[in-house]
């Protein structure tokens, strides 16, 4: 006579078999968050795996080890004795802002580690600090030409760190001290300079007057040859004629005295 499982042993049995499977998948996967601004890198007994885990919750192999690194805009200050073209000694202060490219956060972290920024940046940064300022004089750097020297060292941080996986975005020029003796020689010459401007705008504006008074008068004197070349001896007897009329018809008390002897035309005295 077979004999009949017990329900009791077949559950114990199913519960078992279930928990085996969840210790299976937990032996398996392990949990990682990776922080927001950063993505995440996974080795395997020390080798890249080529895998990269954006922010959030996942899912690894509990072999696998997540090294998260930032992609957030980040900020290098750096401060240097720099020379001028003339060999001057300069104290200058500039930051660097940089972020990593995540399509090549593995290579980065393959060839450069997770302190890539002390690798590559830091030394070629300050390099081209060096390099940049030697080209220009300076007065140069100290007034026009701090926009150029920037741009210079952007373009030149680009070239080096760009193909290595990481975006330069700006370079910044905070402070540039000189030696107190050229900075009050620069400021002298540049206030020469403002003063030359000025008397030079003087000097202008007077000439735009006189060359305005010059165009004035030269219109009133053409003026009054026009109207002394339209006045004649006979216009004068006509309006003189027009003006003794119209006093005749005036009803003010007048005394006319006729035979004006020089242009004939009555002579008009006003009464008592």
């Amino acid at each position: 006579m077979a004999t009949v499982p017990n329900p009791t042993t077949i559950l114990r049995g199913g519960v078992a078999s279930i928990a085996l499977f969840f210790l299976v998948v937990a032996a398996s996967c392990s949990v990682a968050t990776v922080s927001t601004g950063h993505v995440g890198v996974t080795t395997l007994f020390g080798r890249v795996t080529g895998e990269q885990l954006d922010e959030g919750l996942h899912l690894v192999n509990p072999f696998k080890r997540v090294t998260e690194l930032s992609v957030r805009t980040q900020e290098i200050k750096e401060q240097a004795e720099v020379p001028s073209s003339e060999g001057l000694i300069m104290h200058l202060e500039a930051s660097l802002l940089y972020r990593l490219d995540t399509q090549h956060a593995n290579d980065v972290f393959r060839t450069l580690g997770s302190v890539y920024d002390q690798v590559v940046l830091v030394p070629n940064f300050r390099s081209v600090m060096r390099a940049v300022t030697a080209a220009h004089s300076a007065s140069a750097l100290y007034s026009e030409a701090r926009e150029t020297v920037a741009k210079e060292m952007l373009a030149q941080m680009k070239l080096a760190a760009e193909p290595r996986g990481i975006i330069v975005e700006n370079v910044l020029l905070r402070d540039i001290k000189l030696p107190e003796t050229l900075r009050q020689a620069i400021e002298a010459k540049q206030q020469a300079d403002q003063e030359a401007q000025r008397m030079n705008f003087v000097l202008l504006r007077e000439k735009q007057e006189a060359e305005r008074k010059r165009i004035e008068a030269q219109g009133i004197a053409d003026f009054q040859k026009i109207v002394t070349a339209g006045i004649s001896r006979e216009l004068l007897e006509w309006k003189g004629i027009e003006a003794t009329v119209e006093l005749s018809k005036s009803q003010n008390a007048k005394v006319v005295v006729i035979g004006n002897p020089k242009n004939g035309l009555p002579l008009i005295l006003p009464g008592q």
